[in-house]
């Protein structure tokens, strides 16, 4: 199965991640598919950089976001809010 998942880089201590699509059997820092875009934690408020067409390409073909990566998505407009239907 496919992923879209973080990828750790930067020193040690200051971590900056990228927004990745890889198989969910490769090593975190390992081989990906393609480069979605970057997360730093660090700068205040937190900068989200996030190719949101791409994404939602690769959530269209079945790719599964992680729990970090699926509210970096929401925040940066990839799932937009569906009204509860009708009964």
């Amino acid at each position: 199965m496919v992923r879209i998942r973080l990828s750790r880089h930067g020193a040690k201590r200051q971590p900056v991640y990228r927004v990745v699509v890889a198989d969910q059997h490769s090593p975190r820092d390992g081989r990906i598919v393609e480069n979605l875009g970057y997360f730093n934690p660090r700068t205040e408020p937190e900068t989200i950089s996030i190719d949101v067409e791409r994404a939602r390409y690769w959530i269209g073909v079945g790719a599964q976001p992680s729990y970090a990566v699926e509210r970096l998505l929401k925040a940066a407009g990839v799932f937009v809010a569906q009204a509860a239907p009708v009964a």
